[in-house]
């Protein structure tokens, strides 16, 4: 089955909103073995939209659509979808009857053109209910063509597919597509590519797909079998091997992130932490506060960014700043113990850095950026260069610190 993501809204097409709808929807449609060819966003316009979906369907066998079934005239994707098969629209007494209750519940009254949105098609039409909403989506098949119709905000969009379109589309599938994602910190794309070239090369099914996602690579093992059982037993060997290569390297399976897994280290060993942090401005406290429960073993964290603070704050001392300057290993090894001495934490780390775009020279550019870590009564520092833009040194050398941090946990360091 070949599959067209069509996103409907002016909104989406000038960018004031971000279309995430699309992404999640591709994603699911991956995992359950339907190829999405092409992806299209289109303006409340009823003649562009209609050009739209008529040609998608001279491309694709199914076409998924988010938006355009609201209640105002410029809501013209079910409409549009009628008009190619040649269905007539009629009212749907227990959609009518949820829009009724949706108004009552949030004590607005509703309007007369809100009837609308409980038009359905008169036959070869399956009405999905919206749970989160006002709007119904709608699935028509007619001759070998397939069009779901979602409504646009991912509130009622993620639920309603996932609860009601995909039990449907998997029914229609003979296979089943599953895959397993190992997450890679510390070893970029095209390096982690390298190291697992020949098990790429050697595999069909499952299949190993290399990419770089927010900063970290990752490898996806999707497996195509009867049923998930047999997919993930065709991905557990595939996956160990991929382990056994990269090692330490591979942090975590599935959806989870680089800060949740340094955060259950630290409440599993019962560690505490304490961040000093100049560069990187609060970004690695701030990515650990994201976890539950990271306040029994996050003590604090502080953003010493001038002299003054990190001289005040973490005794760094005043001759060390003027011999060695701010950005320095000897300054990074004297914010770190500082930071562990009068926190009192298990561990401490500390970051400082030239994160531009001024400021650099030729023996410290910008990117140069110096991470130390104090644990067990000894402090080590690492010396890392990054390019790009400000934010994305900082953001970098936040994620590389997490990564230190975690194989100290691991080795003991």
């Amino acid at each position: 089955m070949k599959a067209e993501i069509i996103a409907v809204g002016t909104e989406l097409l000038l960018g004031d909103i971000l279309n995430t709808n699309a992404q999640f929807l591709a994603q699911e449609l991956a995992s359950l073995g339907i190829e999405v060819y092409y992806q299209t966003v289109v303006g409340d316009n009823p003649q562009r939209l209609e050009d739209t979906i008529f040609h998608a369907f001279s491309r694709a066998d199914l076409i998924i659509t988010t938006g355009g079934l609201g209640p105002t005239e410029d809501d013209l994707t079910k409409e549009t979808a009628a008009k190619y098969f040649g269905e007539k629209l009629v009212p749907d007494k227990k959609a009518l009857e949820q829009i009724e209750h949706f108004f009552r519940r949030i004590g607005r009254t509703m309007t007369e053109n809100n009837i609308k949105q409980a038009m359905v098609p008169e036959h070869n039409g399956v009405v999905l209910y919206n749970e989160n909403g006002t709007a119904p989506g709608i699935i028509i098949e007619k001759n070998g063509k397939m069009i779901v119709m979602l409504p646009g905000p991912p509130k009622e969009t993620v639920p309603m597919f996932l609860q009601q379109v995909k039990p449907y589309l998997a029914q229609k599938q003979e296979v089943t597509f599953v895959s397993r994602i190992l997450r890679v910190a510390g070893v970029g794309e095209s390096a982690m590519e390298t190291l697992v070239k020949d098990l790429i090369d050697a595999q069909t099914n499952p299949t190993i797909a290399p990419y770089a996602k927010d900063g970290e690579a990752i490898l996806r093992v999707t497996a195509k079998a009867k049923n998930e059982a047999e997919a993930n037993r065709l991905i557990d060997p595939v996956a160990e091997a991929l382990k056994e290569r990269l090692g330490i390297a591979v942090y975590a399976e599935g959806e989870t992130d680089l800060e949740s897994v340094v955060a259950e280290l630290l409440l599993q060993k019962k560690a505490t932490l304490a961040v000093a942090e100049s560069c990187t401005g609060g970004m690695i406290a701030s990515r650990l506060v994201e976890f539950p429960g990271i306040s029994r073993v996050l003590l604090e964290g502080c953003v010493t960014y001038s002299n003054e603070a990190k001289m005040r704050r973490l005794g760094v001392k005043a001759e060390t700043l003027e011999k060695y300057g701010a950005v320095s290993p000897e300054t990074a090894k004297e914010m770190a113990e500082g930071m562990a001495r009068t926190s009192g934490a298990d561990i401490a780390l500390a970051t400082t850095g030239i994160a531009g775009p001024d400021g650099g020279t030729a023996e410290k550019p910008v990117g140069l950026v110096y991470i130390a870590l104090t644990h067990k009564g000894q402090t080590k520092v690492h010396e890392y260069r990054y390019a790009g833009k400000r934010n994305k040194i900082r953001e970098r050398a936040a994620y590389q610190a997490l990564d230190w941090l975690r194989k100290a946990l691991i080795y003991e360091e």
